[in-house]
């Protein structure tokens, strides 16, 4: 079922793909501001693989939060293994201006990388991930604040914006990384059984 969804989605993407066009010298004029630019480059960092994924170990440590943990890890890895394997295929490669902003002082993480002929970025791996953790530490909360969690959606939406802003992605790939967040995260949830993380005596 999995395998037949990705291919459809693949299938989806060269479809609907179109170029962003006039989208690099639009956002390029916009930049230039040092407490924005700088802004924007610790977003992007916070998207970085290592950070979601240091949090599921940890709550797959601790025994009553193990299935959460569980859950996220095996989604965080799945989507983003898939995400990097369909950015060599969907022929989807980063914006073709440079960013001209202030000096960006940190050094942002090396991404998971696979055996690739372009550095596509369709979808984009960021927002998967900052996608599926929302996603998933969203429903976690759901129960004890019903309202409150949905601001973990922040997370994505700044680590998405961010990626737009310093000429890394296209919206077309912000928005397919969030489609696919979700199908990632509804799927191995539903696999795993993330409800029973709420029945103590099975979690």
């Amino acid at each position: 079922m999995l395998a037949f969804l990705i291919l459809l989605y693949l299938s989806v993407a060269k479809i609907v793909i179109v170029q962003d066009t006039g989208f690099e010298t639009t956002l390029s004029k916009l930049v230039g501001n040092p407490v924005v630019d700088l802004t924007m480059d610790v977003f992007t960092e916070l998207g970085w693989v290592l950070y979601p994924i240091f949090i599921s170990i940890i709550l797959f440590i601790i025994k009553r939060t193990r299935r959460l943990g569980l859950v996220l890890l095996l989604s965080l890895l799945i989507g983003t293994m898939v995400a990097a394997y369909m950015r060599c295929y969907t022929g989807y490669e980063k914006p073709a201006l440079d960013f001209i902003g202030a000096h960006l002082a940190i050094k942002s993480g090396a991404d998971v990388s696979v055996p690739c002929t372009i550095d596509g970025t369709f979808p984009a791996g960021d927002t998967v991930r900052t996608t599926i953790f929302a996603f998933i530490i969203g429903y976690a909360l759901s129960k004890r604040f019903p309202r409150g969690c949905y601001l973990l959606w922040v997370y994505p939406t700044v680590v998405s914006i961010s990626r737009l802003y310093l000429l890394q992605e296209y919206p077309s790939t912000v928005v397919a990384g969030v489609i696919f967040g979700i199908l990632i995260a509804n799927i191995i949830s539903k696999k795993l059984k993330i409800e029973l993380i709420f029945d103590k005596s099975k979690s």
